[in-house]
């Protein structure tokens, strides 16, 4: 039942202690913010590093061949085994429950691309129609390289965002032909990087990717492959199928067993789960952080409770010699304290959203390294929650004490 009486003692005793209510207020306040802007901040790092990845198949590998270090079967350290197209089909016979997905790509020499009178110069590659499902990159128009282009060795091409840029501008480049080394490819399709990484993005958007095949007619190495790319099916791993992946490389090339440095090869999956690691650490960082300012801000209460009560031990004599109960006693201490940490919590939560909101404005979405940062809500309605409870813990001991203070001894105070 609302007692307006009580209440309005509660704000004249705030109102004569405006500067201490302040700081004890301003301690529950800090507790709030901090953790939730530091949650915030946390998650906007996280999200930009993230992104770098982009649409990266997670659960993947690269592999490629490096010169041998180790005499094996006759052959002598220094050389050099090429990865073939058979190499790619070993794998899939092998370990064919497990790969989703194996792009072999091959780099090709291009020298300067023309279409018209307009030219540039870009990274050509040969690659698989897998490709695309492994590299972290979006089809923004008409389509990717397929089995039958592979097949047929055909002349068509898929451009990156950057090279439409230079050659088309604002044409239409589906439908239309480049001039490669002589040669005239169709363009099929458009593709652009989703990596948050410039450097990365950029070379991605600056490649014009053909069908293997044509890639290596053009190089007169058949059936050849500078390296190859493989996703792992759920629920394997990658972690499970790299080493075994080598081993069969290893037997296919006359490479020693233990020569490892003679495959070489990147693990997507690890560098994903080392960085979400990371962030893990970092999560358990803000955590302590926040924590420990919000138990500052609530022995701040506490202590605040405390005097507070020493401060009125002569009045709660009075009143309980006039016949106020011990519950009477201890609603009023409590309902001080938990309408100040409430009262502060909920500023902090209020103003600690608007500090993650100016944040992301105030960085944008070109900032390398820091993207989106968020706030999950239903944590911070839960610290609002849990430190109203805690407000009122802080409340309870000094609360019992005054109740506890007999009536003679409490009108005697000084």
């Amino acid at each position: 039942m609302f007692d307006k009486d009580k209440w309005q003692e509660i704000f004249d005793t705030i109102r004569k202690h405006k500067l201490r209510t302040l700081l004890t207020a301003l301690g529950v306040w800090w507790g709030i913010f901090m953790l939730i802007v530091l949650m915030g901040a946390g998650t906007g790092l996280q999200n930009g590093v993230f992104s770098m990845f982009g649409s990266h198949a997670r659960n993947s590998m690269y592999m490629w061949t490096q010169p041998t270090t180790m005499a094996y079967k006759g052959f002598q350290p220094g050389r050099d085994p090429d990865l073939t197209i058979a190499d790619m089909n070993a794998i899939r016979s092998n370990f064919g429950e497990a790969i989703k997905d194996i792009a072999p790509r091959m780099w090709v020499p291009s020298g300067e691309i023309k279409r018209g009178k307009k030219s540039g110069s870009f990274d050509v590659r040969g690659d698989g129609p897998d490709f695309i499902n492994i590299q972290a990159m979006n089809l923004t128009n008409g389509r990717f390289i397929n089995p039958k282009d592979v097949e047929d060795t055909r002349k068509i091409c898929v451009i990156g965002k950057r090279v439409k840029e230079v050659l088309f501008e604002d044409e239409e480049a589906i439908g239309e032909y480049l001039t490669m080394a002589g040669s005239e490819y169709l363009v099929v399709g458009e593709v652009a990087s989703d990596r948050s990484n410039e450097n990365q993005a950029q070379q991605d958007n600056q490649t014009i990717h053909i069908p293997i095949t044509t890639a290596q007619r053009v190089r007169n190495r058949p059936n050849a492959v500078n390296w190859f790319g493989a996703s792992i099916n759920e629920p394997y791993s990658v972690y499970d199928y790299e080493e075994k992946i080598a081993a069969l490389i290893r037997e296919r090339h006359n490479i020693h067993p233990d020569d490892e440095r003679a495959i070489g090869s990147e693990n997507v999956a690890e560098e994903f789960d080392n960085i979400s690691g990371l962030f893990t650490g970092i999560r358990v960082i803000i955590w302590v952080v926040g924590i420990g300012s919000l138990l500052a801000g609530i022995i701040g209460v506490s202590n605040i409770m405390l005097i507070i009560v020493k401060e009125r031990t002569k009045e709660i004599g009075v009143r309980k010699a006039l016949g106020a109960t011990p519950k009477d006693i201890i609603s009023m201490i409590l309902l001080e304290s938990v309408f100040i940490t409430t009262f502060a919590g909920y500023i902090g939560l209020i103003s600690s959203v608007g500090a993650v909101w100016l944040l992301k404005i105030a960085v944008g979405e070109n900032v390398p390294m820091f993207s989106n940062p968020q706030i999950n809500m239903s944590v911070g309605i839960g610290a609002l929650v849990l430190l109203t409870i805690a407000g009122a813990i802080a409340g309870l001991i000094p609360a019992l004490n005054a109740a506890n203070i007999p009536p003679v001894v409490a009108l005697r105070d000084e």
